[in-house]
């Protein structure tokens, strides 16, 4: 089973859409590429749904005590909360609001592609403090990796 706030699956989805064919470990410390090749590797994989530090937060330098330390450019986005452990909880509970989840909920990564596939034609009001611009191409890249992992 994984941990995983909802954000981070939409950005793992993301970046298959991109074109990224394998995930390299961050300075940060984090475990995308680890988490992320759990996935790709098991469509059927359990997801526990976490809106507090997942599998990918906890090897990240940024993780203090189950708390993200880090801040987010918000040159682009000045509505948005500097701390990313804020802004990223504004985003996951968008996304748990638009998708049906909860705290603890479990399906598999297959179910919630699913979910989310038929959720994505308009995301402006999930990232609403971010330029349209950037979030059209987010959403173009989302449907994109969606579609990859579904093959």
């Amino acid at each position: 089973m994984i941990t995983i706030k909802p954000h981070h699956f939409v950005d793992i989805l993301t970046a298959l859409g991109d074109g990224l064919a394998e995930f390299q470990p961050h300075p940060y410390g984090h475990a995308v590429h680890t988490v992320a090749e759990k996935l790709l590797g098991n469509r059927e994989i359990v997801l526990c749904i976490e809106l507090g530090a997942d599998d990918i937060c906890l090897p990240c330098r940024h993780n203090i005590n189950g708390l993200c330390d880090d801040i987010i450019d918000i040159s682009f986005r000045p509505q948005a909360p500097e701390s990313k452990r804020e802004y990223n909880l504004l985003i996951d509970r968008r996304w748990a609001h638009r998708i049906g989840l909860q705290q603890n909920d479990q399906l598999t990564a297959r179910e919630l592609c699913l979910r989310l596939r038929d959720c994505t034609d308009n995301i402006e009001d999930i990232y609403r403090e971010t330029p349209s611009d950037r979030t059209a191409d987010r959403q173009t890249r989302l449907e994109k990796g969606i579609a990859r992992f579904l093959q």
